[in-house]
């Protein structure tokens, strides 16, 4: 089939300001957005900075917006747009833009200090630790992860509330809290810090995050919500509280 010709709309500039530019690029069949993205750097905009690694979906680098949508810019085939439309990409509004489509996400590598490492208790007597398979398998999704902050990017706690960002944590962290909260051989307690530095309470379950995951987390129903139901059992129910003071038990 031969080429067709795309208008891309692409974000340039850095900190101090930028704006959308138009060009024209032709399209092959099979082609992916990032393919076209690197034809247009290649042979027009030579200093078009994109950030990429696998081009397969598994690293989360070329993460940008698509016509408003967050999208892995690898994984959004062509023809999925009307031929000869005008595709619109810009980056992450949610992270700081260091140049053109490439964003400062360290926000999310500062928080994920904050998150105290896996603490296995003991071994067996026979020095072999022993689990459930369904144990193992509640929390295999949340291993799927690729951290290309698309749920972090939608998430309107910190996207719309800078302020905010000091005290939440996000979806992306909330999975990797689950996914050690739920670990049958972890003896740590977190939920102070999923309630107070996490801040859990701020998000409202819009499912937002989920609706944009590349991997398909369940990341509202399967690790948000989980993590909400601990802490309000913990610091909330009535009959846990009054089960503590008449036996004398944490």
């Amino acid at each position: 089939m031969p080429s067709i010709d795309f208008t891309m709309r692409v974000w340039r500039g850095d900190a101090t300001g930028g704006a959308h530019k138009e060009y024209r690029v032709p399209v092959d069949e099979g082609m992916v957005l990032l393919d076209v993205v690197h034809r247009l750097q290649a042979n027009q905009v030579h200093d078009l900075a994109v950030r990429w690694n696998c081009k397969a979906g598994k690293c989360g680098s070329c993460s940008a917006e698509v016509n408003g949508r967050p999208r892995l810019m690898c994984m959004t085939r062509m023809d999925v747009f009307q031929p000869g439309e005008t595709i619109t990409i810009s980056p992450m509004r949610t992270f700081p833009v260091i140049k053109d489509l490439v964003t400062d996400v360290s926000y999310n590598y500062e928080k994920a200090k904050q998150v105290p490492a896996f603490k296995p208790g003991p071994a067996d007597p026979d020095g072999k630790r022993r689990m459930f398979q369904e144990d193992i398998d509640r929390g295999q999704e949340f291993h799927k992860c690729i951290e290309c902050f698309l749920c972090q990017n939608v998430c309107h706690v910190i996207r719309d509330h800078e302020d905010n960002k000091g005290g939440f944590a996000g979806p992306r962290l909330f999975v990797q809290l689950a996914d050690l909260e739920m670990h049958p051989l972890d003896t740590d307690d977190r939920l102070e810090l999923i309630k107070d530095k996490a801040g859990i309470g701020f998000c409202n379950i819009t499912k937002c995050c989920t609706e944009v995951c590349p991997e398909h987390i369940h990341i509202t129903d399967n690790a948000i919500i989980p993590l909400k139901e601990r802490v309000v059992t913990e610091y909330y129910d009535p009959i846990t509280w009054a089960w503590r003071k008449l036996t004398g038990r944490k």
